[in-house]
C-alpha cells in the first residue's frame, strides 16, 4: 500500500485524472442541482466544494510545516524517473527551470537503479545524471542527452563545470519565499470562486426552501378557506 501511494504521489497523469474526475462530479452536482432546483444535489455541491477548499488550505499549511515530506516525494520521483514519461518530463522541466539537480545534490540520482553508482550496476548510465542537470551550452544546436555521463563520480568542484550541483529543495524553498505574493494571489484567485460558489449554493437552497414553504402555506390556506 505504501509503494502504491508513493507511485500515486509522483505520477502527474494519475493526479490530473483524479482532479479532473473530482471537478466533473462537483460541477455536475452544482449544474444539475441548480437547473432542477434539487436541494440534495446543491447540498452535495456545497459540501464537496467546502471540503476541497479546506483540503487546499490544509495542503498549503502542511507543505510549509512538513517540508521533509517534499524530500520524500522528490526521492520517489528519482526512483521512478524512467518508469513514467510524464514524471520524467516534469522532473526535467523542474531541473532546467530551477537550475538544480534533484533533492539535496546531484548525487541523489544514485537512488535510481539505472544511475546507481555501484560497481555491480550494468547500466550504461552508471554514475550519470539526466541531461536536464547539465549546464546549457549555447554552441550546441542539438541537445546532448549524454552530457551527464559519469558526473556522480566527480567531486562537486569538478562536476560544477558541467552540471548543476545544487539540489532542487533549497532552490524551490528560495523560490517560494521570493514569490509569496504571487502564490498568495494565485491561492486567493482559486479560493474566491469556491467561496462564491458555496455562498450562491446556500442562497439558492434557502430560496428553494422558502418557495416550498410558501407553496405548502398556500395549499393549506386554500384548504382552510374551503371550510
Amino acid at each position: 500500500a505504501e509503494v502504491a501511494m508513493a507511485c500515486l504521489a509522483v505520477d502527474p497523469a494519475i493526479l490530473l485524472v483524479m482532479v479532473g474526475v473530482l471537478t466533473f462530479l462537483i460541477t455536475f452536482c452544482g449544474c444539475v442541482g441548480s437547473l432542477r432546483e434539487n436541494i440534495c444535489l446543491l447540498q452535495t455541491f456545497s459540501v464537496c466544494l467546502t471540503i476541497v477548499f479546506l483540503l487546499q488550505l490544509a495542503a498549503g499549511v502542511l507543505g510549509f510545516v512538513f517540508s521533509d515530506k517534499v524530500s520524500k516525494i522528490i526521492n520517489g520521483a528519482i526512483m521512478h524517473y524512467w518508469d513514467d514519461l510524464d514524471l520524467q518530463n516534469l522532473t526535467d522541466f523542474e531541473q532546467k527551470e530551477f537550475s538544480c539537480c534533484r533533492g539535496v545534490s546531484y548525487k541523489d540520482w544514485s537512488q535510481n537503479i539505472y544511475f546507481n553508482c555501484t560497481a555491480t550496476n550494468p547500466s550504461q548510465e552508471l554514475c550519470s545524471v539526466p541531461f536536464s542537470c547539465c549546464l546549457p551550452d549555447a554552441t550546441e544546436a542539438v541537445i546532448n542527452t549524454m552530457c551527464g555521463q559519469g558526473m556522480q563520480a566527480m567531486s562537486y568542484l569538478e562536476a560544477s563545470a558541467f552540471i548543476y550541483t545544487n539540489g532542487c529543495i533549497d532552490k524551490l524553498i528560495n523560490w517560494i519565499h521570493s514569490n509569496l505574493f504571487l502564490l498568495g494571489g494565485i491561492a486567493l484567485g482559486l479560493a474566491v470562486p469556491q467561496l462564491v460558489g458555496i455562498l450562491l449554493a446556500q442562497i439558492l437552497i434557502n430560496q428553494i426552501r422558502d418557495q416550498i414553504k410558501l407553496q405548502l402555506y398556500t395549499q393549506q390556506h386554500r384548504a382552510d378557506t374551503c371550510y
